[in-house]
């Protein structure tokens, strides 16, 4: 891990300074060592046409839990590509993203990510995708510091 590389309880308040984080309910429950875990509560607000989880949250799931895996090894990140494959239609109680760092370099760091319909204790895959995050020297928004 760099001396930059940002604690899962650094990741906490900065989920917090969110406001689409926050307004989705995310959580972070695991971040460390190139890996993060999120997990976010059913939203009827964010579901499309058809009663399924919208994608594009899906997506969001996706890239918060590859950025903040990314963090753990390589400090403030910026996505700059992601990909979304969805599998089935996304529906549950609550929804589990599962990200961990596939390579992280000093100019890009590969990254993907699961994310799981959580249904009466069971997991179910419901879509995957891959991110490409770039290491930025400073954050656009005010960071809580680590001390």
């Amino acid at each position: 891990m760099t001396s930059n590389a940002y604690s899962l309880e650094v990741l906490k308040k900065v989920n917090l300074t969110a406001a689409f984080n926050c307004w989705l309910g995310f959580e972070i429950i695991r971040a460390e060592g190139g890996e993060a875990e999120l997990r976010m509560p059913w939203q009827d607000e964010a579901t499309q046409y058809a009663g399924f989880l919208h994608a594009g949250v899906i997506g969001a799931l996706i890239d918060t839990a590859c950025g903040y895996a990314a963090t753990t090894v390589a400090g403030p990140v910026l996505a700059s590509h992601y990909s979304v494959n969805c599998m089935a239609p996304a529906v549950g109680q609550a929804f589990v993203a599962r990200a961990t760092v596939a390579r992280a370099g000093k100019r890009q760091v590969f990254a993907r990510a699961d994310v799981f319909a959580e249904q009466d204790g069971e997991l179910r895959l419901v879509a995957s995708g891959e991110v490409i995050l770039v290491p930025v020297d400073s954050p656009a928004a005010k960071v809580p510091s680590q001390a």
